[in-house]
């Protein structure tokens, strides 16, 4: 079924936008696919699908892999940047001007996911304050509603709706009140890839990469992993990426690109665990 692009609801009409349209593709940990696809499944007329939350070290590849989740239960899929500034009416609904000065209500992407039966990945969660998700408690329970108080109107969810939050684990984050946190559940971690499964995120994003420079990339991530460091494959993506640039453009070896690609990206302090 197409997706809405408009949605009524007593008097009101909602300007619904369009799913999100990523490039992106979730290589390894299938494990942690099959438990957002277990807490989203619904086993009897009664039940209800989970809210799960995705928790890992930023760069961990959360959002590619609640986007890929909802892409393999067959859904359109919605993305929602949560930050610091976002407003619950952010959440819902806002008014705009239309083309001839009308008031018009644009939904967000979590209602448009709502109503039409996808999953909303409301990234970076616990970025966002407690009045912002309290306006998203109903959604989360058996109510399963968002309520607008822009234009006075209760928005049901499709049964078909399916909501995951994505929540790094750094200090610049907020710390989420208990009756959120029991309708965020269950939790699942996504921890550092295998070294063979980062080979092989960093071979699908840059298939031109040097096989040199991909192994001091790879060895440079192990050694970091293995201290527990903040460095993820995402970094090692932008080292990759930075290191092909400089070897097309100046005089040096794979490994001296590496080393300089590595401290202009991620600072000095990177430095003790790269051996060249």
């Amino acid at each position: 079924m197409p997706e809405q692009r408009t949605f009524a609801v007593e008097d009101v009409v909602l300007q619904l936008p369009p799913p999100t349209e990523m490039d992106v593709e979730w290589i390894g940990q299938e494990e942690v696919i099959h438990q957002l696809m277990a807490a989203w499944m619904v086993l009897d007329e009664k039940d209800l699908p989970l809210n799960p939350r995705l928790v890992g070290k930023p760069g961990m590849g959360k959002t590619t892999c609640a986007y890929a989740a909802g892409l393999r239960i067959g859904k359109p899929v919605y993305l929602f940047q949560a930050t610091v500034d976002t407003r619950p009416e952010d959440l819902i609904v806002m008014p705009v001007l239309g083309p001839k000065q009308e008031v018009q209500y644009m939904a967000s992407t979590i209602v448009a996911a709502a109503v039409n039966g996808g999953v909303c990945v409301l990234d970076e969660g616990n970025r966002m304050n407690e009045k912002s998700w309290a306006s998203l408690a109903p959604l989360l329970d058996h109510r399963r509603y968002l309520e607008s108080m822009v234009t006075g109107v209760k928005i049901p969810a499709h049964r078909d709706f399916r909501f995951v939050t994505t929540m790094n684990e750094d200090a610049s984050t907020y710390d989420l009140p208990e009756y959120i946190h029991s309708r965020l559940q269950p939790q699942i971690h996504i921890d550092f890839p295998e070294e063979e499964e980062e080979r092989a995120i960093l071979k699908a994003n840059i298939p031109f990469a040097d096989e040199e420079i991909l192994a001091y990339v790879l060895a440079f991530l192990s050694r970091a992993h293995e201290a527990d460091e903040r460095y993820t494959v995402r970094d090692g993506i932008n080292i990759v990426r930075y290191a092909m640039k400089l070897l097309n453009q100046e005089e040096g070896t794979p490994g001296e690109m590496f080393e300089k690609a590595l401290r202009l990206i991620l600072g000095q302090e990177a430095l003790p665990y790269v051996r060249v």
